[in-house]
């Protein structure tokens, strides 16, 4: 390990962990009329960007450093979202709204028994393997095909778009006893604690904000190691990498899975924040979006991933709750805005900005006279 990457790396990683306990202690210090108080609903807010976060972390892991755009990302979050999401509605058990064992779409849908591949779920340790490992076989198994194949570039993004419509259609039926187009939500309790209790959101947002560090240290460490050079070096010629020696479906496919695990944590973080989750979350729209915070934040760069997953959900929240007609707008001209102007994305710009201030302040101390 290199002084650089472990001086670096626990620099941003100290950084992470003091803006996600500094937003933890503003929802306690302070008092409720306070103007540093952050509500509750916000913090639930903030719990859902760094979930996002580390979602563009997986992406930017693929697309930023190995060059593999997918545009089907949705898929894999969709995936480790649901797996959260079957857990905690066996977690109602018979409180729901028809006072049954099995979950009230399912008695809606006069489905007498419990299918077999719910089962698992009702244990909370299998979950949260599940949530991991679902989506990263998943991504085991569609990977060796597409990538044996030497299937790449835009053929690849088109194929995983149609894999994000293929799932998309096949979630939204009924007979799949998920929910339908309704999806999994009404959840109640984690391990036993109301969601809709203060402390429990607390948790919630805590254990977030320790994944999103793990996410960027396990990101940081590959993209820091020989493997990350190699991936860089699949990004720029392939055939090159092949002709060395290598085999570049091998790493392009390890890189696959864990971004896949990542897309599914995040997922599954996701769903007890929010309180739902559908089929719409999973199809080719969502897995575009997905694409553009990694974009607008500058790919290539974990932190401007990060940086971008936050800012363009802040602006959605913004703009969705005052201007609801102009987010799609501002969505598409952002994404063109970036691709002509800041190819780099946002963090290019604040390179740009500290290192013209650094010149500006280093030409200031050349001109200032010396005086004893």
């Amino acid at each position: 390990m290199s002084n650089r990457f472990s001086g670096r790396t626990f620099q941003w990683a100290f950084i992470l962990c003091m803006l996600w306990g500094g937003l933890l202690l503003l929802n306690i210090l302070p008092n409720k009329e306070s103007f540093f108080y952050l509500s509750f609903f916000k913090l639930n807010i903030f719990g859902k960007y760094m979930a996002y976060a580390i979602l563009a972390l997986g992406i930017d892991l693929l697309w930023g450093y190995t060059g593999i755009l997918s545009l089907g990302h949705g898929v894999f979050f969709g995936l480790g979202a649901y797996c959260m999401g079957m857990h905690l509605m066996l977690s109602i058990g018979a409180d729901g709204v028809y006072q049954s064992s099995l979950p009230d779409f399912m008695v809606w849908n006069q489905v007498e028994s419990l299918p077999f591949f719910w089962q698992p779920f009702s244990s909370f340790w299998f979950s949260m393997i599940a949530v991991v490992m679902v989506p990263a076989f998943f991504a085991l198994i569609f990977g060796f095909l597409t990538f044996r194949s030497r299937i790449r570039g835009v053929y690849f993004a088109i194929i995983t778009q149609a894999l994000a419509m293929t799932v998309w259609l096949l979630f939204n039926q009924n007979s799949l006893n998920l929910g339908g187009t309704n999806g999994l939500t009404d959840f109640k309790t984690i391990l036993g604690h109301p969601l809709s209790e203060t402390t429990t959101q607390r948790a919630l947002f805590a254990a977030t904000g320790i994944a999103l560090v793990f996410a960027f240290l396990l990101c940081r460490w590959i993209t820091r190691s020989r493997l990350g050079k190699v991936l860089v070096a699949i990004r720029e010629n392939e055939g090159r990498i092949r002709f060395s020696g290598y085999s570049p479906s091998r790493y392009k496919l390890f890189v696959f899975v864990i971004s896949a695990g990542l897309a599914g944590l995040a997922g599954a973080l996701y769903v007890p924040q929010v309180g739902i989750i559908t089929p719409g979350q999973i199809g080719v729209l969502p897995s575009i979006e997905m694409v553009i915070w990694v974009a607008v934040g500058g790919r290539g760069t974990l932190i401007g991933a990060i940086l971008g997953a936050v800012g363009v959900n802040w602006f959605r929240s913004f703009l969705t709750g005052s201007y609801p007609d102009l987010w799609l707008y501002f969505l598409g001209s952002l994404f063109v805005g970036v691709v002509l102007f800041f190819p780099g994305g946002m963090w290019e710009v604040v390179g740009k900005v500290r290192k013209y201030a650094s010149g500006r302040f280093k030409r200031r101390r050349i001109i200032t006279p010396q005086t004893d």
